[in-house]
């Protein structure tokens, strides 16, 4: 192997770089059953959003209807949703009570590993990313400004980042604030 194709695949591995288009297709998640989920195979000429979520994080299950809504709003518009579950603890009979009791609509997937939190840069839950349909990251970041920090809500929302960054990408523009601060529980003090 070249050595800047090495340090290229290595500085993707450990999350100072994003993998070009073609290599992010080899990303493999975790469904509920345990088996093996290429997010990008069903995908293809998709725009995709992602959730980076736990049970047991109050600011994530806060954010649980504004990620409904948008579920609802744009699936039909072909945009894809997913919730990637971080925890490696969390038992697949949790996540699927979490599923049901929030009423989420869209796929569940697991990320034990941390394998898509490295891709994305993921930091926090809840923690949202959108893909464009080359599967580059057209945002990434916070759902809404509902928290001001942790412990600190508004009484709502005053500004709807995601549904904005979707909104743009499905028009093929670029997101006026591609990156913003996810506020909620950390995903480093997870420990396998």
């Amino acid at each position: 192997m070249r050595p800047f194709v090495f340090l290229g695949v290595l500085l993707t591995l450990i999350g100072c770089g994003h993998p070009e288009p073609s290599r992010v297709s080899s990303l493999q998640l975790l469904d509920l059953d345990g088996q093996p989920f290429d997010l990008w195979k069903l995908q293809q000429d998709a725009i995709t959003v992602v959730l980076f979520t736990r049970t047991d994080c109050p600011i994530a299950n806060r954010c649980a209807p504004e990620y409904c809504r948008l579920y609802d709003k744009y699936n039909s518009l072909g945009v894809k949703f997913f919730l990637i579950y971080i925890d490696p603890l969390e038992s697949v009979d949790a996540i699927r009570r979490h599923v049901h009791e929030y009423g989420y609509q869209c796929p569940a997937l697991r990320d034990s590993q941390h394998t898509f939190v490295a891709h994305c840069n993921a930091t926090t839950t809840p923690e949202a990313v959108v893909f464009k349909k080359d599967r580059s990251i057209a945002y990434a970041g916070r759902v809404d400004d509902l928290y001001l920090e942790v412990g600190k809500p508004r009484a709502e929302a005053t500004t709807h980042d995601l549904a904005d960054a979707i909104e743009s990408t499905l028009h093929g523009q670029p997101v006026a604030n591609p990156r913003t601060k996810a506020i909620g529980c950390l995903i480093a003090d997870l420990k396998d």
